[in-house]
């Protein structure tokens, strides 16, 4: 279901229906893209250098981050990211980060652009309900 809504200036579609899916681990990606699935989403999979680019022509229904073994490994995405959810008036898209403690945002000391975070390992049952409720917010 591509809505193909443009925006004049910059190009980029938003599509509710797609799921960005970040992280080093090529592993992860895939777990979390089949829980994407699951939702009746369309995963994005991509390693953190190249999500830069995709989030500059499409903005996503949800991005999922994995954080790797210090929270750390998608940090250079937070900047663009808080410039698409600042633009959208609304905090979206929605952010979950994938971490190796548990916690929220604000108690692991992680950037606001997070809006929740999903201890690991990940599993269908701790990720699915989690996706579900923020792609249809």
């Amino acid at each position: 279901m591509n809505l193909g809504i443009r925006s004049s200036s910059t190009e980029t579609i938003h599509d509710p229906s797609h799921v960005l899916v970040v992280g080093k681990s090529p592993i992860n990606r895939v777990v979390v893209s089949k829980i994407v699935e699951r939702s009746g989403l369309r995963p994005i999979s991509e390693s953190p250098d190249m999500a830069a680019r995709t989030l500059r022509s499409l903005v996503p229904g949800a991005i999922v981050l994995d954080g790797g073994p210090d929270n750390r490994d998608c940090d250079n995405l937070m900047p663009g990211i808080e410039t698409l959810r600042r633009t959208s008036g609304k905090s979206l898209p929605p952010v979950i980060l994938l971490s190796t403690k548990t916690g929220t945002p604000e108690s692991l000391g992680l950037s606001s652009v997070v809006d929740v975070v999903v201890a690991k390992p990940i599993t269908p049952e701790r990720l699915q309900p989690v996706i579900d409720r923020l792609v249809r917010r």
